[in-house]
Order: C-alpha cells, then structure tokens, then sequence
C-alpha cells in the first residue's frame, strides 16, 4: 500500500527550503563576498574563484557548477528521502544568490559600508574598497549567523545544500582512514588557506574562521533548539517521596532505576527525571528538604522529544 502524502508538511518543508536558502544567499552576498571572506564550503571556493575572474564570473553559477558534480557522484550516499530536495535546495541556493546580487550589492555599499575618511582612528579592523572602509568582524560574525539561520532551516526541511560535507562522506566512502568530521575539517582548512594565499591575507583567514564557527553553532542551535533541559540522576534512601514530591510540585515523570553501591554492596533506587532548567533550583530544595545526604548529578540535555517537552515533527 503506498503512503500518504501529508501535502501540509511537504508545503512547509518546501518552504523551509526556499525561506533557508533566500536568507543563505543574502548572508553570502552582503556579509561574505564583498569582503573576501571564504569560510570554507563551496562558497569559499566560490568566492575565491570569483575574485580570480576579476567578479566576471557569478559566485551562485560557480557553486552551481562545483556542486553538480559532486551531487551527481555522492547520490548513492544519500538517503533516497533527500535526494529530491537536496538537488532542489542545491540548484534554489545557486539562482537566489545570483538573483539577489546586485540588490546584496546596494545594501552593502550603502548602509554598510562608511566614508574612508571617517574610519581614521583605526580602532576597528577596515578594509579599503573603492573610497570605503567597512569593519569585517562585525561582517564576519553577522555574516556566519545569517548564514547559519539559513542552512539550519534547509537542513531543518530534511535537505542539505551539497558542498564538501557531501565531497567529506564521498571520500570517506573511497578512503575510510578519517572519519567524515576529519575529512569536512580538512577540506574546510584547505579553503580557508587557499584564501588566505590567494588574497595575501592571513587576517581574512581569522575572520573566516570566525564565520566558518558562527555558522557551525547559529545551524546546531537552529536544529536542536534553545530549550536546554537538564537530566537528574538522584541517589537516595528515601526515593519514594523525592519521586512523588516532584511529580506533585514540578509536574514531571520521575523513573526509577535499579542500582547498585560497588563500595557499599547495597542495592538502591536511582531515581532519572528530565526538568526545564527554571525547575532546577526549585528540584534541588526538594531533594534537599527530604533528604540532605541525597546524592545529585545533572547533566544539560540538547533535545528532549515528548510528552511536557517537545513534540515530534
């Protein structure tokens, strides 16, 4: 019997994708391109080949023609779920950054960029380009999370972009000695130094760094959400009423685990409850009041699916 399509949830992916890939581009062609940051991926080659073509060439067709390939060789290594939608968002990504181009070029060299003349205290980092002196580190860090919001919502509706994390799993499908985080470093590494040589800048490189890392952790926190919980383990004589107490008062599910003291010999319950990290001071004084000696471990917990936490999507 052939599943249903659930048309709502296609709609919102494809949106994801879209919303994602036009917040990418302008990421990429205000924060990024204009001044010679190259933080790694396809874009860096891109980027760096666009200056080499003295900007004759379109960084979005550069990207285009890198990954085409490279999502022609690595399709096998793609669940057959993603296929579709990573060769959409790939193509999507390519045409809005060459169609947003000249408006990315306006908002920058209008609003984000001031007069030479006005920057003669050097107590930011500048660049001259034609007449104007614009500071990157604000650019780099704007630029990697603008590109990390979008990435994270195409990654998000279940795509990826291509790039060197899928040239990472292909030559770690040929070469398997490194692993595909050590491979994606490496190439990464690669494009941030081919930068760096390219444009006779060590300091670009730093800033790329900086946008290479912003947009690693803007896509994580994009992914796994902003709502930390907190795992408790409690060991205690007195598990029964720490364990109704908190259902009663905090409203959570506690589960209880057999255990046992290596050094005593005793066997005891260990009590496992997932709280919100507002509820942690309030979970700490009820185990305190019933039981003082109470042994406590917390640990921060990226993402919990499920009933008082999130749903599943």
């Amino acid at each position: 019997m052939a599943k249903k399509i659930n048309y709502n949830i296609l709609v919102k992916d494809y949106l994801l994708i879209f919303i994602g890939s036009l917040i990418t581009a302008l990421g990429i062609n205000i924060f990024v391109v204009p001044n010679k940051i190259a933080p790694g991926g396809v874009s860096g080659i891109a980027t760096v080949i666009y200056y080499i073509s003295n900007q004759a060439l379109p960084v979005g067709m550069i990207m285009l023609f890198l990954n085409v390939p490279l999502f022609i060789i690595g399709t096998k290594y793609i669940g057959k779920r993603f296929i579709v939608r990573t060769f959409i968002s790939t193509i999507l990504l390519s045409l809005l950054i060459d169609a947003t181009h000249s408006m990315s070029l306006h908002i920058y060299n209008n609003y984000l960029t001031v007069a030479s003349n006005l920057s003669a205290d050097g107590s930011v980092s500048t660049i001259l380009t034609t007449g104007y002196a614009t500071d990157i580190l604000l650019h780099a860090i704007f630029g990697g999370i603008l590109m990390g919001i979008g990435l994270g919502m195409v990654f998000k509706s279940g795509a990826t972009t291509g790039g060197t994390d899928l040239a990472a799993k292909i030559l770690n499908h040929f070469l398997p000695g490194l692993t595909v985080g050590q491979y994606l470093l490496l190439i990464d590494g690669a494009i941030v130094l081919l930068a760096a040589v390219t444009f006779r800048s060590v300091l670009l490189a730093l800033y790329s760094i900086i946008t290479l890392f912003l947009t690693s952790k803007t896509i994580d926190t994009i992914d796994e959400g902003v709502n930390f919980a907190k795992s408790v383990y409690i060991i205690s004589d007195k598990t029964d009423e720490i364990a109704n107490t908190i259902m009663r008062d905090l409203d959570r599910g506690v589960t209880s685990l057999k255990g046992k003291g290596m050094y005593t010999g005793m066997e005891r319950n260990v009590l496992l409850c997932v709280v919100n990290r507002g509820q942690i001071t309030q979970l700490k004084q009820i185990v305190k009041s019933i039981d003082p000696k109470a042994f406590v471990i917390l640990s921060d917990v990226r993402e919990v699916l499920g009933e008082g936490f999130k749903t599943y999507e």
